[in-house]
């Protein structure tokens, strides 16, 4: 279960660990928890550059994702062409059994 706390958050530190360079890259970002499972949704403006987790555009939680973001982060904000364009990414923060 997600903690109770996590969707009043506006954003995460996501570590990554470099393909070639073994170096941590750390970044600060958006995201939104999906509310029924251990999973939280990230929209990369950076697309495949970002190289990150698992992507999940064309797939059932592409819409899920982009909306869930997109409706926590854009507070009023014209995020509409980012929201399109972005890729999704999902997290598991409970890993499969």
């Amino acid at each position: 279960m997600l903690p109770v706390g996590l969707s009043a958050l506006d954003f995460c530190y996501l570590t990554t660990t470099g393909r070639t360079s073994g170096d941590p890259h750390r970044i600060e970002i958006w995201f939104a928890p999906h509310q029924d499972r251990d999973t939280i949704f990230l929209l990369s403006g950076a697309r495949e550059r970002a190289d990150w987790v698992r992507i999940v555009e064309g797939a059932d939680d592409d819409e899920t994702a982009r909306t869930l973001v997109h409706d926590k982060c854009a507070d009023g904000d014209d995020l509409a062409r980012w929201r399109a364009t972005a890729l999704p990414v999902a997290i598991d923060l409970t890993p499969d059994d």
